[in-house]
């Protein structure tokens, strides 16, 4: 066979034109639909059947598995979607998949749609470059659909000629004619393939072009379906690998559903392949021996999945319990999620808020949590533990930005009920709580930022600042807990009010002895003034601190007092 290095370079690039277009037609999707997926992801996901039913929706739509899956264990990371909430959008995102065989069956091997690529270009050239982020995703859209197609006409073209060639026919069957084993042999070469490109789409289109053909029978095409099937997890464990417990949980359980699907289809092998055989040459008709393998294989695809999710949504408490079981809980990691106003609203107004006022008391606490671990960065100098404390807080930032949201969009669901004047009035103070508490956990997360800001440019404080700065610490340590103790309190004595006041005031008298201290010092030339620039931005900030915890405890003595 003439078959040269450059048809071998044509080949591997069609192959890389085919990826690029896949991920390009997928990040435009995602551009243009982002904000509505999330939504679509949260919102959708009350039960396993909405969740499978929103994980189909989203993966047809941006032709991804592993972009809806990385997305859903970055939501469990982020606290967005429970572990059970995950399990049910993964098996929908495997049923969404299958939607790719079906376009390159019925367009790739029917319609010359590389055809239509280069004027599909055109069209979509003046998107591209237009100012409005919502065009030029859609030409990002149609580039990326030109490019699959034009890949996948390359991929046809490049490829090999076996039947040609006797010889390379023959070392192909060595291993087609070994009976289960090449089934197990080739499943193994999909799961590879797939782990290898990160793409089980650009697999399934190899495999389709190999059945077409005639390289392999429509049983061993099967086998690379099922290995491609078990290949497409990794994208999601590799996302997983820096995430929390419930994020590689959520992976974990994708594994696990799509290997156990495996295992019983291998069971059932040859009257399942029978079934999804016959269903398309006596029910859909299809003759043509080269498109018939091609939508048996896109059937098969269909139907392994469907049949594997009917099976498998019965036993997701299982797999959750499974998957607790194999990874168990760090004493860092924590369940970042609303605790008691998840479940929607109750019965009476009075219980909502009674819940509300639960969750902002646990809100509060996260963010003292969090100031705890802003200390510990000041003499941290350890890089990696330094690191991994400094995105610990920028992760807890985040999750206050969402707990805010969910609170105060609770509490205005509440308020829109029949409530007393009294009641009206609560909602709004505890609204200003929430308000307030989340700004403290903005002011935690600018202290982590300027301390590593001053360790990025080599600055260093002298101890005399240090001792200053701990002291200030020592005095917002103080706020907080006050600020705790009194919403955990049913009613207020003046005492509790008055010492929050005091600390206010010194916070406020400390803060101001430094400033005119700093100035003197480096006037004095006790340390550089870029240093002085970083321990006044951490006093200045600070001093926001207080003020944000003194009005929470303002907000709280007009609710219970």
């Amino acid at each position: 066979m003439d078959y040269s290095f450059f048809d071998l370079l044509r080949l591997l690039g069609s192959l890389a034109l085919f990826l690029y277009g896949m991920k390009i037609m997928s990040e435009g999707l995602q551009k243009f639909a982002g904000d509505s997926l999330r939504k679509i992801l949260t919102a959708m996901t009350t039960n396993r059947i909405t969740g499978v039913l929103t994980g189909m929706l989203i993966t047809a739509l941006i032709q991804s598995s592993s972009a809806t899956t990385v997305m859903v264990v970055s939501f469990v990371n982020a606290g967005l979607l429970t572990l059970t909430q995950s399990i049910g959008v993964i098996m929908g995102a495997n049923i969404g998949t299958t939607v790719t065989a079906w376009i390159i069956s019925a367009l790739g091997f029917k319609v010359d749609i590389s055809a239509f690529a280069l004027p599909l270009l055109a069209f979509g050239l003046p998107l591209l470059f237009s100012g409005k982020s919502s065009r030029k995703s859609i030409g990002e859209f149609i580039f990326g659909f030109s490019f699959l197609f034009m890949g996948l006409e390359g991929l046809k073209g490049n490829a090999p000629d076996l039947s040609a060639n006797p010889d390379m026919l023959a070392f192909v069957q060595n291993y087609t004619d070994m009976g289960f084993f090449s089934i197990l042999l080739f499943l193994f070469i999909g799961t590879v393939l797939t782990m290898v490109v990160q793409a089980s789409a650009a697999t399934m289109a190899i495999t389709l072009i190999m059945c077409a053909n005639g390289w392999i029978d429509y049983h061993l095409g099967v086998a690379l379906v099922l290995g491609e099937n078990i290949g497409t997890t990794i994208t999601a464990n590799l996302a997983a690998l820096t995430g929390n417990t419930q994020a590689r949980r959520a992976a974990l359980a994708h594994l696990m559903f799509n290997v156990f699907g495996v295992c019983w289809v291998l069971v059932l092998f040859y009257p399942f392949t029978a079934g999804v055989s016959w269903f398309v040459t006596d029910v859909m008709h299809v003759s043509d021996p080269a498109v018939a393998v091609s939508f048996k294989l896109a059937a098969f695809h269909t139907a392994f999945n469907i049949s594997n999710t009917c099976i498998m949504i019965c036993f997701v408490p299982f797999i959750e319990k499974t998957v607790c079981a194999m990874i168990r809980t760090k004493q860092e990691d924590e369940e970042y999620r609303l605790q008691y106003i998840t479940s929607g609203m109750l019965s009476t107004a009075e219980l909502s808020i009674l819940q509300a006022q639960k969750e902002i008391v646990l809100f509060s606490e996260r963010t003292a949590r969090m100031f705890n671990m802003v200390k510990t960065l000041l003499y941290e100098k350890n890089e990696d533990t330094f690191l991994k404390t400094y995105n610990r807080i920028e992760k807890y930032e985040n999750i206050s930005d969402r707990m805010e949201v969910e609170i105060a969009n609770y509490l205005t669901q509440v308020s829109e009920g029949r409530l007393s004047s009294e009641s009206k009035e609560e909602i709004r103070v505890m609204l200003r709580a929430v308000s307030e508490i989340e700004s403290i956990a903005d002011s935690c997360n600018n202290l982590a930022r300027t301390i590593k800001r001053r360790n990025e440019f080599k600055s260093a404080f002298t101890p005399e600042q240090n001792m200053h700065i701990e002291h200030m610490f020592e005095l917002v340590t103080q706020a907080l807990n006050r600020m705790n103790l009194i919403l955990h309190k049913d009613s207020l004595e003046h005492n509790d009010i008055n010492e929050s006041y005091n600390i206010e005031n010194e916070i406020n008298n400390y803060r101001n002895q430094l400033k005119s201290r700093n100035i003197e010092d480096i006037n004095s030339k006790c340390y550089q003034y870029q240093d002085g620039v970083y321990y006044m931005d951490m006093v200045s900030e600070s001093e926001k601190l207080g003020d944000y915890i003194i009005n929470v405890v303002q907000a709280m003595i007009e609710k219970k007092i």
